[in-house]
C-alpha cells in the first residue's frame, strides 16, 4: 500500500486593527494595494476588517514554517504601510460585529443572503490545516478516527475569551459563534467515501449547498483538493503555536496511516462523546479536564495532551522530523494558551486595549517588528470587560 503524501498547508484569518483605537477597522482593500506583489493572493473574508493568508502545499513542516513566517511578515508590513496593524486571535476583545462592513463579493453576499444575521455576526478568526491524503477511502477512515483528538487540539489553540467587550467565561467563544452555522461541529461516523459522496450529492441535488465547500465540519475532506482539512482551531496567536498545531495534525494522520498499514485501527467513538470533550475545551481550555473514554474518567487536559504526544505520536515524530515542533506543545502547557495569556493581561491591566497590544506583539513574534500605536497611558480611561463570576476568569471548576 502506498501511504499518503502528508503534504501540509495552513490558512490563517487575521484581524485588521487601527493601532490608535485598537479596534477592528476595514482595511482589506488598502492592504492588497501595498507594495508587496505577493499579497495579490491573500483572500478577503466576510468582513472588510479580516484578511486570510494561505501557504502553498508544503512537503514538510520546516517548509511550512518558512512560508507562514514570510506571509505573516508580508501582511504585517503591508498593513503598516497604510497605518494599520495585524492581530491573530479567534475574536477581537471588544469590537462590535454590528459596526463592521461586509465584503461586497458574490461569494460572501451569497452567504449573507442565505444565513442573514448569522453571517454578519460571524466576526471570528480561525486556522485551517490541510494534510495531503490522496486515497479517498483513507481520507474518510482518518477523518472518523481523528475526530477523537479535535478537543485536545482546540485546547492548545484557544484564543477567544472575549466577545463584544465581555469576558465570556469561555476560552473559545469563537467555537460558540460558529456553532450557529449549519453543517458544523464534529462530523458523524462515516462509512467510507461512498457514504460521504452520497451525503454531498443529496445536499447538492436538494439545493441545500452548491458543493462540499459549504460543509463546515471541524474536520472534513476538502471539496477540491486531496486533503483532510482540520478546522476546529481558533487562529493561533504566535507563529510557533501555528506550526506546532500543524505538526501535531500531520503526525496524527501519519500515525493513523501507520496503524492501518499494520492492520490495526484506532477506536472510534460516538460524536456526542467527542462533542462533550469539545465543550470542555471551549469552556475551560487547558485549565479544565477532558474525558478519557477508554477509562471512562476525566483527567486534566494537560495530562491527556501529554499522553497524546508521548504515547500515541512519539513513534512517528522522528520519521517526520517534527519532534521539536510538536513538543512545543509542552511550552504552551507551561505558559498557557493565548486565551489564558489574554485573561492574565486583562486581570493585570483592566484594559482590553492592553490585550489587543499583547496580541499584536505576539502575532509578530519571530516574524518581524510589530506596528504598535501610542501608549495607552495617553488615554483617559481603560476599556473594561463586563465582569463575570470569579470562576469564569480562566479558573477551572471542572
Amino acid at each position: 500500500m502506498r501511504g499518503p503524501s502528508l503534504t501540509v498547508g495552513i490558512e490563517e484569518e487575521y484581524q485588521i486593527i487601527d493601532p490608535v483605537t485598537r479596534d477592528l477597522t476595514p482595511g482589506f482593500d488598502a492592504l492588497v494595494q501595498s507594495d508587496f506583489a505577493q499579497l495579490a493572493d491573500v483572500k478577503a473574508e466576510l468582513h472588510q476588517c479580516q484578511v486570510e493568508i494561505g501557504t502553498k502545499p508544503c512537503a514538510n513542516i520546516a517548509e511550512l514554517r518558512d512560508d507562514l513566517v514570510k506571509l505573516r511578515g508580508l501582511v504585517i508590513k503591508a498593513a503598516g504601510q497604510h497605518g494599520l496593524t495585524i492581530a491573530s486571535a479567534g475574536t477581537h476583545p471588544f469590537s462590535n460585529w454590528m459596526n463592521q462592513e461586509m465584503t461586497p463579493k458574490e461569494r460572501y453576499l451569497g452567504v449573507q443572503a442565505e444565513l442573514q444575521d448569522l453571517a454578519h455576526r460571524l466576526l471570528i478568526f480561525g486556522t485551517h490545516v490541510h494534510v495531503g491524503i490522496e486515497d479517498p477511502e483513507f481520507r474518510i477512515d482518518c477523518l472518523t478516527a481523528a475526530r477523537y483528538i479535535l478537543p485536545h487540539i482546540l485546547c492548545l489553540s484557544t484564543s477567544s475569551p472575549f466577545w463584544f467587550g465581555r469576558n465570556t467565561g469561555l476560552h473559545s467563544y469563537r467555537s460558540i459563534v460558529f456553532k450557529n452555522f449549519p453543517r458544523t461541529g464534529v462530523p458523524r461516523i462515516l462509512n467510507g467515501w461512498s457514504d460521504y459522496e452520497d451525503l454531498v450529492d443529496t445536499l447538492v441535488k436538494t439545493r441545500s449547498i452548491p458543493n462540499g465547500s459549504k460543509i463546515w465540519w471541524d474536520v472534513r475532506p476538502h471539496h477540491a483538493y486531496p486533503t483532510l482539512e482540520f478546522r476546529v482551531c481558533d487562529v493561533n496567536t504566535r507563529v510557533d503555536e501555528a506550526v506546532c498545531i500543524a505538526a501535531m495534525l500531520q503526525a496524527v494522520v501519519a500515525k493513523m496511516w501507520k496503524l492501518r498499514r499494520d492492520n490495526m485501527t484506532f477506536r472510534v467513538y460516538a460524536s456526542d462523546l467527542i462533542e462533550e470533550n469539545k465543550w470542555r475545551a471551549v469552556r475551560y481550555g487547558l485549565g479544565g479536564k477532558l474525558i478519557d473514554f477508554g477509562k471512562k474518567e476525566e483527567l486534566p487536559a494537560a495530562v491527556l495532551i501529554r499522553e497524546l504526544i508521548e504515547w500515541f505520536l512519539d513513534d512517528v515524530l522522528d520519521e517526520l522530523g517534527t519532534r521539536k515542533e510538536v513538543e512545543y506543545a509542552f511550552r504552551i502547557l507551561e505558559e498557557g494558551s493565548s486565551a489564558q495569556r489574554q485573561l492574565a493581561t486583562y486581570a493585570r491591566t483592566g484594559d482590553l486595549r492592553a490585550v489587543v497590544d499583547q496580541l499584536i506583539r505576539e502575532t509578530a513574534e519571530g516574524v518581524c517588528e510589530p506596528t504598535l500605536g501610542p501608549s495607552l497611558e495617553s488615554h483617559a480611561s481603560p476599556i473594561g470587560a463586563t465582569p463575570m463570576h470569579s470562576a469564569a476568569r480562566g479558573q477551572s471548576t471542572a
